[in-house]
């Protein structure tokens, strides 16, 4: 299970701007932060630190585990969106797509916050270093199935390529929706054929303009 924040982690994390999730801390608190995952420093004057999605689920008072860690990055903090294949059950209830809505809402502020212009239609510095995770979270809030140990959903892959994810659906329909869907979140989408056995799937990558 992923360690909690200290008491003092925790106090500077419910005292945050319930609206943008900028923080006020000791440096070391916000250090710390940052290091879990927890928290950002925006990149231009004053350089103000915010929540990240994973600090809005610890400020709302979810705790849970992340991914396992074969299958998202070690930082996946206290949320990650399913990526697809986990070894636990695909959660579909109501606790779970709140949520998932509570943390596609957190990642459109950190768009606002982060991006020039305060745009929402593209993604953030963040999204472009959690590539898997971020691509997954758009996929999920939008109500596409995960893949499970078996059958059918989407699953979401790191690839060689930088700056892109793959996204794999087994079905036809269903993934030129993940790729419909990608798009209005503002991700660059291609289609693609595996070179062994021809399967279709899509190549993600965070539109910049």
């Amino acid at each position: 299970m992923t360690r909690p924040p200290t008491a003092a982690q925790r106090r500077v994390i419910d005292a945050a701007d319930p609206v943008t999730g900028r923080l006020r801390g000791t440096e070391s608190q916000l250090a710390a932060l940052v290091k879990r995952g927890l928290a950002f420093r925006h990149p231009r004057p004053p350089h103000d630190h915010f929540l990240t999605p994973e600090g809005h689920r610890v400020r709302q008072g979810v705790l849970e585990t992340p991914e396992p860690a074969a299958q998202a990055p070690a930082s996946a903090g206290v949320f990650a969106a399913r990526v697809g294949g986990e070894e636990a059950p695909v959660d579909a209830g109501p606790a779970r797509r709140r949520e998932v809505h509570s943390a596609w809402q957190g990642l459109l502020e950190l768009r606002r916050m982060t991006n020039p212009g305060g745009a929402t239609d593209r993604p953030c510095g963040w999204e472009r270093t959690h590539l898997v995770r971020a691509a997954a979270l758009a996929l999920e809030a939008a109500g596409h199935a995960p893949a499970g140990q078996e059958g059918g959903g989407y699953r979401v892959r790191e690839t060689p390529q930088p700056e892109a994810a793959a996204v794999h659906e087994p079905d036809g329909e269903a993934l030129r929706a993940c790729a419909a869907t990608l798009e209005g979140a503002g991700w660059q989408v291609s289609e693609h054929r595996e070179p062994r056995g021809g399967t279709r799937y899509l190549l993600a990558s965070p539109r910049r303009a």
